[in-house]
């Protein structure tokens, strides 16, 4: 019984170090801002970097695991993902539309799961959402 144990810790520490060979997901990019939307406040752009930025904007803060696959592949993927639905940092190529937006944080999809789980800060109530909603309303049009 013991040997069997030896085998697979063993095992599962070579296919650990073997998935991190795998390139998707250690290149973290954040290109250059080429424009924003016409925010209606510094309170309102801040509002909306606390809530939205790490995954909608070249500003994402790349933490120290998501350097380690699969975490990396699961973040790289995330943000990907949210700067081809819209970017922040590219408002003029990429807009947002605002009633997706509204209705993705009124209805709790955002922030999704996998983020909120490891940043529980992140969950907001309901006086929180709409505070948000109210600063994204007031800058894009």
């Amino acid at each position: 019984m013991k040997k069997i144990v030896l085998i697979v810790v063993v095992a599962g520490i070579a296919l650990f170090g073997l998935i991190q060979l795998i390139p998707f997901g250690h290149e973290h990019t954040n290109p250059s801002m080429v424009s924003e939307p016409a925010w209606s406040s510094p309170q309102a752009r801040a509002l909306v970097k606390e809530h939205c930025f790490q995954c909608h904007s070249n500003e994402t803060e790349w933490p120290w695991y998501s350097n380690i696959a699969p975490a990396s592949w699961l973040i790289q993927m995330d943000v990907n993902e949210g700067r081809d639905q819209f970017n922040f940092s590219d408002w003029n190529n990429n807009p947002g539309e605002l009633d997706e937006m509204k209705e993705e944080i009124q209805e709790g999809g955002m922030p999704p799961i996998q983020y909120w789980i490891f940043h529980p800060n992140s969950r907001m109530n309901d006086q929180q959402k709409q505070e948000l909603i109210n600063a994204l309303e007031s800058s894009i049009k």
